[in-house]
């Protein structure tokens, strides 16, 4: 139907997609809100799954090609989602697109990952696309506040969140940690350039060779944005492969941000954390209000 009287379309949307499920889960709430996504796949990075919508493929460095398939295209807003290994600059493939910015690319490379994220952000906003984050497109996935399966933290286990949430917000000026675990009042891991599933991993370790002695499951998994973190660009998430490392480094359970943190396949993940006797929930933190 066209004429005075239609509504305009939904302006199409372009997903920068890194690893994991997480990015075809934003283009599925993106579709839902009328708005057409285009994935754009990292070579070496994104799943294949993207190629059940409309997308190109560029590798890391290939910056001149990415802006030409989003202006061809008329989009003027991009998501960035999902986990990526961050590269050295001068690892990069530079298409003349990145080589006219190189100077600028260099320079970005010298900062930490929040740093370097806003600064890309900036180039991008420069060619006329607005960068909007997942939350903005899919506030489904937005994690609630309380619990969101059979189990809730304990007072105990309130104590350790407060505290792992205290040591996240006191890192932040250092760029560094978006997790902790923490077990009657001990900190027993920091995630820093490993990501979240490799901490749980160490945490894991030094159960299973005695590093760490608790009786039964103990400790809880905290995951909230750094102070001052553009949430548009790097917002915390966690997914079932998180609760699986949880378990397996036999904690109580995991706690997140309100409204700061992104669910991934939230059913799926309250079911398995269900299963493994752990709990999931939401806490109201300080920095929200700021």
């Amino acid at each position: 139907m066209s004429g005075p009287g239609a509504a305009a379309a939904a302006p199409p949307l372009a997903i920068l997609c890194g690893a994991g499920g997480f990015p075809l889960e934003v283009a599925v709430e993106a579709r839902r809100a009328g708005r057409e996504p285009f994935l754009v796949g990292v070579v070496g990075a994104t799943d294949s799954a993207i190629e059940a919508y409309p997308h190109v493929w560029v590798r890391m460095g290939e910056v001149g090609k990415l802006f030409a398939a989003l202006h061809a295209r008329a989009i003027a807003e991009m998501v960035i989602v999902g986990a990526m290994t961050r590269p050295e600059f001068a690892d990069l493939r530079l298409d003349w697109g990145a080589v006219k910015r190189a100077a600028g690319l260099a320079q970005l490379f010298r900062r930490g990952d929040n740093g370097l994220l806003v600064g890309l952000s900036a180039i991008i906003e420069r060619e006329g696309i607005r960068v909007v984050g997942a939350h903005d497109v899919a506030p489904r996935l937005v994690a609630p506040l309380g619990p969101f399966g059979a189990r809730a933290p304990s007072a105990d286990d309130e104590t350790d969140i407060a505290l792992g949430a205290r040591l996240i917000d006191a890192l932040s000026s250092f760029d560094a940690g978006q997790g902790a675990v923490v077990a009657a009042g001990r900190v027993l891991a920091i995630e820093a350039a490993e990501g979240t599933d490799a901490m749980l991993a160490r945490v894991a370790e030094m159960r299973a060779n005695g590093r760490l002695r608790f009786a039964g499951q103990a400790g809880v998994l905290v995951k909230a944005p750094k102070r001052g973190q553009d949430l548009r660009l790097d917002m915390p998430a966690i997914g079932p492969r998180t609760i699986e490392g949880a378990a397996k480094a036999q904690l109580r359970g995991a706690a997140v941000a309100a409204g700061r943190v992104l669910i991934v396949d939230r059913d799926r993940l309250a079911r398995e954390a269900d299963a493994a006797g752990l709990f999931v929930a939401g806490f109201a933190s300080a920095a929200a209000a700021r």
